[in-house]
């Protein structure tokens, strides 16, 4: 069926590409970064002070501070003089944040869920912690 989520293709990538979503997981570590990545590709000219995409995404300091640093990382965006820009590091990153921006667009609900997922790998992990009590 044409409307499923995984049959659905953001500029030449499918939502459930393996490579796709190993992307989103790579760089994207929560909705609160994919919103900011977002609104600094949107206006990709502007270069932005850590208090103006506070005040912008109605976050927190702490929470914002975390996200540009992830996003830095990943080689997403750039600070130049306490100033951050969207700024990706190669031509592959800046059809990643494409195909971010086409899929938030169209398919809001698969995104985040992608993003919020917990990883097979995470999964495996939780299946060997203990639940807590007395069970020794």
């Amino acid at each position: 069926m044409a409307d499923r989520a995984d049959a659905c293709v953001y500029s030449g990538a499918r939502l459930s590409d393996p490579g796709f979503l190993g992307l989103v997981r790579q760089h994207i570590h929560s909705v609160w970064s994919l919103e900011l990545l977002l609104l600094m590709r949107s206006r990709a000219g502007e270069a932005w002070r850590a208090e103006a995409l506070v005040r912008e995404l109605r976050a927190s300091t702490p929470l914002i501070a975390g996200c540009l640093a992830k996003l830095q990382e990943s080689g997403l965006i750039a600070n130049e003089d306490g100033a951050w820009r969207f700024a990706p590091a190669s031509p592959d990153l800046e059809r990643f944040c494409e195909q971010l921006a086409v899929a938030y667009q169209t398919r809001p609900v698969a995104l985040i869920s992608m993003i919020s997922a917990p990883s097979q790998v995470q999964d495996l992990a939780n299946a060997f912690k203990f639940k807590g009590g007395d069970d020794r």
